[in-house]
C-alpha cells in the first residue's frame, strides 16, 4: 500500500487533486501545512495498523494454501 509520495505530490495540481489524493499526501497536508499534528499522527498510525493486519492475513492465507509463509 505504499506509493512513492514524491511522485504523487509533484504531479498533483488543482485539476486532479480530488482524484490523486492518497493517504501520504493527506497526512502531509493536514499535519504540516495545517499544523494539526495529532490528527495526522492518528491517520498515519491507522494506516500502519491496516497495513499490518493485511500482512498478517495474507501471510496466514499463504501458509494455508501453499505451506510457505514469511515466518
Amino acid at each position: 500500500m505504499a506509493v512513492g509520495f514524491e511522485k504523487i505530490y509533484l504531479l498533483q495540481n488543482p485539476l486532479n487533486l480530488s482524484t490523486s489524493e492518497i493517504i501520504a499526501t493527506y497526512v502531509y497536508k493536514i499535519g504540516l501545512l495545517n499544523a494539526n499534528f495529532s490528527f495526522a499522527t492518528a491517520v498515519g498510525l491507522f494506516n500502519s495498523l491496516v497495513n499490518l493486519v493485511l500482512l498478517l492475513l495474507v501471510n496466514a492465507f499463504a501458509r494455508r494454501v501453499s505451506g510457505n509463509s514469511l515466518w
